[in-house]
């Protein structure tokens, strides 16, 4: 056999040899279903289940009193609301 024949040969094994194992890694990558996973918070209390109830109901939610309630709910905190404002400096207002 020739040198050049049987250097390509092996060329050949060896390329296809890397694809076959690359191929085998890519498939072995953690399989865990990614809907397992939770979203918490750094509390470690769980998200808000009733945000995720409305997000599912989807056009349907905007006539449910509920996710009206939790959206409300959410704005409030996300804004602050419930916080009073800081004194402004400076200015005094005249009466």
């Amino acid at each position: 056999m020739d040198i050049k024949i049987a250097a390509r040969m092996i060329a050949v094994f060896a390329l296809g040899a890397g694809l076959t194992a690359a191929i085998v890694a890519l498939q072995d990558e953690d399989t865990t279903d990614a809907s397992s996973f939770r979203i918490r918070r750094p509390g470690g209390e769980p998200v808000n289940t009733g945000l995720s109830r409305c997000r599912d109901l989807g056009m349907a939610a905007a006539d449910d009193a509920a996710c009206r309630k939790a959206w409300a709910e959410s704005r409030r905190r996300f804004f602050a609301t419930d916080r009073l404002a800081p004194p402004k400096t400076g200015e005094v207002p005249s009466p």
